[in-house]
């Protein structure tokens, strides 16, 4: 197959439900393409992806069928080619020419057609800002809202932009903003530190490299043994156990850690542009779902603390109802918890009594980090 062919594979099955993230790296896999070309279809697949809304747009205005209508094949395979000439700027010849070698041939005179016209346009008059930048307008509202408009429209730009790979030392690839948090939950050799929201297992094999013993807990069991394989694939597997169980019931003692990291689940919206189709996904309503989760897991995870312990709670997320809102419940409804100071260096800047790194700060993904110590009464 050729590198569009895969990446035309690759965004049927995402618009059937598969994640970009997996089933992308499962097709190159199966393909013999070469580096140069993987690239191609990592590019293709995760940028028509994150630029579904405003392709659509486009489109819909050189079609007598709303885009919704056509097939799938011939639907995702307008969106490739647009994508190409919108966006990449590729020759009309290559990405037109290409893009009608992988529709049947009925479809094949709809698709020249549409992409041709396409090809013409010098420039778009976008209806809106969330069309443009091809988010669900909730996203762009929330953000705008929480953030400030031009710092939330800077973010949302950023997050458009492909993330450039991060390798740590011993290999493992993981954003500059996750090590971070986990360089501040600063643990310490010999510690007991329990993660309690694992997998994939950046965090927990971060903190290993310190010498800490660490505990690393996920729900789902198959996530739990990717954060074993993970342990073992940079040499701290010693230092990790990993344990199935649902983080808010933990099946620990109380008092049993000196450290606990709470990276919670979250509604992810300071990693998308590492996973391009969660835009698509997540909806208004997870955001005071998700609040729920991270306080049901802070919960649980405040009487497992020793006297004097640390607790770090991190999101990959921006919403205030997410950061600054368990901020303030954590001081209402847990004032044992004394609150650290914050990370002061850059990337991070001031959130409440937390810190945030923005994506467009340091062209990280975005990330809010809050710690204290338990001083019970």
């Amino acid at each position: 197959m050729s590198a569009r062919a895969v990446a035309l594979e690759a965004l049927l099955r995402i618009e059937d439900g598969a994640f970009a993230n997996l089933v992308t790296p499962q097709l190159l896999a199966q393909s013999d393409l070469d580096d140069r070309d993987r690239a191609f279809v990592t590019e293709l697949v995760y940028g028509t992806t994150r630029r579904r809304r405003a392709l659509d747009w486009v489109l819909d205005r050189h079609t007598s069928r709303p885009l919704v209508e056509l097939d799938a094949d011939v639907r995702n395979a307008l969106r490739l080619g647009a994508y190409q000439l919108l966006f990449l700027k590729t020759p009309p010849h290559a990405a037109v020419g290409e893009t009608v070698d992988l529709v049947p041939r009925r479809a094949g005179g709809l698709v020249n057609a549409v992409l041709r016209k396409v090809a013409q346009t010098k420039t778009v008059g976008w209806p809106d800002p969330p069309t443009r930048l091809s988010y669900p307008d909730w996203i762009v509202e929330r953000l705008a809202a929480d953030l400030g408009p031009d710092t939330a429209l800077a973010a949302l730009e950023q997050m458009n932009e492909p993330a450039t790979p991060t390798i740590r030392d011993d290999g493992y690839v993981q954003d500059r903003a996750s090590q971070l948090v986990a360089e501040h939950v600063d643990a310490q050799r010999g510690e007991l530190v329990l993660d309690l929201a694992a997998a994939p297992g950046g965090k927990t094999t971060a903190m290993a490299h310190s010498g800490a013993h660490v505990v690393a807990v996920d729900v789902n069991e198959t996530r739990a043994r990717l954060v074993a394989h993970n342990a073992r694939r940079v040499g701290v597997a010693a230092d990790v156990h990993v344990v199935v169980a649902d983080g808010t019931h933990p099946p620990f003692r109380p008092h049993s850690f000196d450290r606990v990291l709470v990276d919670a689940p979250c509604t992810g919206l300071g990693v998308l542009r590492r996973r391009p189709d969660a835009r698509w996904r997540v909806e208004p309503d997870d955001v005071d779902a998700l609040a729920a989760i991270q306080r049901q897991l802070l919960d649980a995870a405040i009487p497992l603390l020793k006297p004097g312990g640390t607790l770090v709670y991190s999101v990959c997320t921006l919403t205030a109802a997410e950061t600054a809102g368990i901020d303030e419940w954590l001081r209402t409804d847990h004032p044992e918890i004394r609150v650290a100071d914050a990370p002061a260096h850059e990337p991070w800047e001031p959130s409440g009594r937390g810190a945030r790194i923005l994506p467009q700060t340091a062209g990280t993904d975005g990330m809010f980090v809050l710690a204290g110590t338990l001083h019970p009464s």
